[in-house]
């Protein structure tokens, strides 16, 4: 009788929230959707497009599209279905049974998850109260545990705080490991990407995404800047088709309108100042502290913060409950307009 192995054999499938709501800002997805004019010269790409044939292994228009738009040379990128994907290759190229990782928690919990399927060990860094991190505590712990990644969002994700570059900058000096940097959110956060000096560093890695600012989601499409030897290692190791003829299409449109990514950021990130500002005028004593932000979403400390989700989804809205926290997303005006009046009745509620 065929038995499963033990790293397999206690695994639930992940399953997001399902079912229809009338407001869903749960997931950090954008809630801008492509104008005509866009989603015409989609529609003619997907025309072009072979369909009976495979995809370029490389993908290679889109890599550039991205690499213009981010002004990075397109020989050190590689394009993967969706940061997961690419989540996924890094732990298996980069690492052997019973090596360890380092994550600062709270985090995104896929990092444990690919690691643990790669039979490698997690080693957790906790952050402190206010969800910071003090750099020379992560180098310490690091080199005490003899990681071979430290893996972190930043901006994070769940708690929307940010690292700043010159202790990302220590962070990468004082490594001999590798340091895999997860700009998900960084669109939204100013000034503290490194995707502009990653060719400085023969041990970084830096993860985007167009789930987040250039929303795009449902496309499942990530990339992975490093020097060359890096890229050569991730791109020898991905299978070879990896992002699908009409992924690539698509983002090929979407990259060749980079005023239109830039204002879609701009509104995103006035509607996140709009609903963090109107949170904080919230007097409630349920709320135990909301966090400064640097995504597109708001995470808080929320007495019964369980029951208040529950409540918001008999509303038919959907936030994202973790455990004593709440994280919010951004959405349209009417949205959070109607997100705050239930948020605010729910608090007197439970």
């Amino acid at each position: 009788m065929f038995q499963l192995n033990e790293k397999v054999k206690n695994l639930t499938p992940y399953e997001p929230i399902s079912g229809t709501y009338e407001i869903r800002l749960d997931a950090n997805e954008s809630f801008l959707t492509f104008p005509k004019e866009i989603e015409d010269e989609m529609v003619e790409a997907l025309k072009n497009s072979a369909l009976n044939r495979y995809p370029d292994p490389m993908a290679t228009k889109l890599v550039k599209g991205f690499a213009d738009y981010f002004n990075v040379n397109p020989d050190c990128v590689t394009a993967g279905n969706g940061s997961d994907e690419i989540i996924s290759v890094i732990m298996n190229a980069f690492l052997q049974k019973g090596d360890k990782i380092l994550t600062l928690e709270p985090d995104f919990s896929m990092y444990r998850f690919y690691a643990e399927i790669a039979e490698c060990e997690s080693v957790k860094y906790q952050k402190d109260e206010n969800l910071d991190v003090n750099i020379d505590d992560v180098i310490a712990l690091a080199k005490k545990e003899n990681v071979r990644i430290v893996i972190f969002s930043n901006p994070c994700n769940p708690t929307s705080r940010i690292v700043t570059k010159d202790d990302v900058r220590k962070l990468i000096n004082s490594m001999d490991s590798l340091v895999v940097l997860d700009e998900a959110y960084m669109d939204f956060a100013g000034d503290e990407s490194l995707l502009g000096e990653f060719e400085n560093y023969d041990n970084l890695i830096i993860l985007k995404t167009c789930s987040k600012a250039l929303g795009s989601a449902a496309l499942r499409l990530g990339f992975a800047v490093a020097n060359k030897t890096l890229t050569n290692v991730i791109r020898a190791v991905k299978s070879p088709y990896n992002v699908n003829s009409v992924s690539q299409a698509l983002g090929e449109v979407l990259f060749s309108h980079p005023d239109y990514i830039d204002n879609c950021i701009k509104t995103v990130v006035n509607s996140r100042k709009e609903l963090y500002n109107e949170l904080i005028k919230i007097k409630s004593e349920k709320i135990e502290k909301i966090y400064e932000t640097n995504t597109n979403f708001v995470f808080m400390k929320v007495k019964n913060a369980k029951s208040v989700f529950e409540k918001m989804k008999d509303n038919s809205i959907i936030i994202r409950n973790m455990g004593d926290y709440l994280r919010i997303t951004a959405g349209t005006k009417y949205e959070n307009e109607k997100m705050l009046k239930t948020f605010k009745k729910v608090l007197e509620e439970v």
